[in-house]
C-alpha cells in the first residue's frame, strides 16, 4: 500500500477506512477490506498533515496541518466542508465527543497554545481555553464529559478538564519532556502517556461508568500508575 510522496506522519482508523496524512500534503483514503484498497486523495492542506481524526459515526474526518488549519471532510465530497483557521500554529491534536454529534475539539501548537471547541454543522467557534504550553494530543473520555490533554514546551504536563465549564480537574506533571503520545484503556479509565524523556507513565484518570469518585493526590510514580480519583 503507498501513494504518498514523502513520509506518512499520522494515521486514523475508523470502521473501514484507514486514512493516512503525509509531508505532501495530502491525505490518502484506503478500504482495507478490499484488494484494490484505494479509495481517494483529499488535498486541501498547504503543508504538512499532522493530525487526523474520523468522528465517533465515521463520517467526518477531522485533519489538522503545520499550515495552522483544522479541516473537516464528509463522505459526500472530495472537497473540505470547513475550513477553520483561528489556530496561529500547528494543529496536531484533535477528538471528536463521543457524547455530543458535531463537537470537535482541537489543539495548538507552541505558538497558539489554546484548546478550540466547534459545532461542526455550521462552523462556529464555541469557546477557547489557553493552556499555557503547546498541546500535543486531545481525548475525550467516554465515562464522563471530560478532556484531557498533554502538553510540550513550556511545561510538559497533562490536564483534566470538565466540559463545558472547561473548569480543571487535575494538572498531572511528571514528564521532563513533550508528552508526544497518548492513549486510552478500553474501560476509558486509565491513560497512558509517552515522553520526549523516554518514560512512559499510567495515570487513573477518569472514573467508571457506574461508580464516581472524588480527586484525591496520591503522588506520583515513576513508570508506575498514578490516581487522581
Amino acid at each position: 500500500m503507498g501513494g504518498h510522496q514523502t513520509r506518512t506522519g499520522v494515521l486514523a482508523w475508523n470502521s473501514r477506512i484507514l486514512a493516512s496524512g503525509s509531508r505532501d500534503r495530502n491525505i490518502l483514503q484506503h478500504d482495507m477490506r478490499v484488494s484494490s484498497d484505494f479509495v481517494g486523495k483529499l488535498v486541501g492542506h498547504k503543508s504538512e498533515v499532522c493530525g487526523l481524526k474520523w468522528s465517533c459515526d465515521d463520517r467526518e474526518l477531522a485533519s489538522g496541518g503545520n499550515d495552522n488549519q483544522l479541516l473537516v471532510w464528509n463522505q459526500h465530497s472530495q472537497q473540505p466542508a470547513l475550513r477553520l483557521t483561528e489556530h496561529t500554529a500547528a494543529v496536531k491534536a484533535i477528538a471528536w465527543s463521543p457524547h455530543q454529534s458535531n463537537l470537535l475539539v482541537s489543539g495548538g501548537g507552541t505558538a497558539d497554545r489554546c484548546i478550540r471547541f466547534w459545532n461542526t454543522t455550521n462552523g462556529h467557534q464555541l469557546n477557547h481555553v489557553d493552556t499555557g504550553s503547546q498541546v500535543c494530543n486531545l481525548a475525550w473520555s467516554k465515562n464522563v464529559n471530560e478532556i484531557v490533554s498533554t502538553h510540550g514546551y513550556s511545561q510538559n504536563q497533562i490536564m483534566v478538564w470538565k466540559y463545558p465549564s472547561l473548569s480543571k480537574v487535575a494538572t498531572l506533571t511528571g514528564h521532563s519532556m513533550r508528552v508526544l503520545y497518548l492513549a486510552m484503556s478500553p474501560d476509558g479509565q486509565t491513560i497512558v502517556t509517552g515522553a520526549g524523556d523516554e518514560t512512559l507513565r499510567f495515570w487513573n484518570v477518569f472514573p467508571s461508568m457506574k461508580t464516581p469518585a472524588p480527586v484525591k493526590d496520591t503522588g506520583l510514580w515513576s513508570l508506575g500508575r498514578t490516581q487522581i480519583r
